[in-house]
């Protein structure tokens, strides 16, 4: 089915094509941009406009879906955003198979909260 939808729709066919070479790219690449995704990110929508002559809206939107790809593959833990809800976040872990539901109240509670400065008491 997927040969057929391609052959009727060129324009898809190359939208992902170029997604799978930014996708390519950024695996061959991330190694030299620990810590740094925002250099990776750029230096793949440079390769897909110079060498691929990919125009410049469309290499940063095919970059950012194949960076989704690229993280969402990587075996990391993540955000379930399909499965979450306004008070509850489910949290996947790809590693362990198991997913993790946690009401925003408490992420609010022990992190957001927790973070801010408390009032300093005098002490004699």
């Amino acid at each position: 089915m997927n040969t057929l939808i391609s052959e009727q729709n060129p324009e898809r066919e190359y939208r992902a094509a170029m997604q799978d070479a930014a996708l390519c790219y950024m695996q061959r690449h991330q190694a030299e941009h620990l810590g740094n995704d925002q250099q990776l990110f750029t230096r793949t929508v440079t390769h897909l406009q110079t060498t691929l002559d990919v125009p410049n809206f469309l290499a940063e939107t095919l970059t950012g879906l194949a960076y989704g790809e690229l993280r969402a593959g990587a075996g990391q833990r993540r955000l379930d955003l399909k499965n979450s809800s306004e008070s509850v976040a489910v949290f996947a872990d790809p590693a362990s198979g198991k997913s993790y539901a946690v009401p925003v109240a408490l992420i609010f509670q022990y992190l957001v909260e927790a973070s801010e400065p408390r009032p300093k008491t005098l002490s004699n």
